[in-house]
């Protein structure tokens, strides 16, 4: 009987495959294929260029070896973004931000540079309601606006809220601060 595969097809077969797996890849990026093709493709090519390591147990070793490669270089050098660093999905993740002011924060302009989430670029042209915010302040982002312009304020701003629990902590202390009057006379020991 005639065996299903001819061995020496299996060089090019695989690396026919690899080669699909990666045009896959080009067509529908997001790294779903192209370890595995990268994978294929080296082997396969290994195999035909080098006849003697075309058989079926060298070619499996070449393809997980290569493989497992392909995946350390991979993740090494995150070449699709996939760890999620230096990226946001849409202007709302900017909302509470942190950052920094690289220029003078005015009504009408000054520059900050996000400190994490910002994107590929963390700076972002920026304006304030609250008068001028110096160069090196920390701010907070109020309205990320929809595009590369936020709305920011200081942090140490002091809202409504904060204000309130502030006053209550010092009647709080004054309060403790003052000894209650009463019979507290001089009384000498017996």
């Amino acid at each position: 009987m005639a065996p299903l595969l001819d061995v020496d097809l299996l060089p090019f077969l695989l690396f026919l495959a690899g080669t699909g797996l990666m045009i896959l890849e080009a067509l529908a990026p997001g790294a779903h294929f192209i370890v595995i093709g990268i994978a294929l493709f080296v082997a396969g090519l290994i195999g035909m260029l080098f006849s003697p390591l075309g058989t079926a147990p060298a070619m499996a070793i070449m393809v997980l070896g290569i493989g497992l490669a392909t995946l350390w270089v991979y993740r090494e050098f995150d070449f699709y973004g996939g760890k999620g660093t230096g990226k946001t999905s849409s202007s709302d993740d900017l909302h509470g931000a942190r950052a920094t002011v690289t220029q003078a924060v005015t009504a009408t302009e000054g520059q900050v540079r996000v400190i994490e989430g910002g994107g590929f670029n963390p700076n972002y042209s920026a304006r304030t309601e609250f008068g001028e915010i110096p160069e090196g302040t920390e701010v907070i982002v109020t309205d990320p606006g929809g595009g590369n312009v936020l709305n920011v304020a200081p942090t140490d701003r002091e809202d409504d809220i904060d204000r309130e629990l502030r006053r209550d902590r010092e009647r709080r202390d004054r309060d403790s601060s003052v000894e209650p009057e009463g019979d507290n006379e001089d009384v000498e020991p017996a």
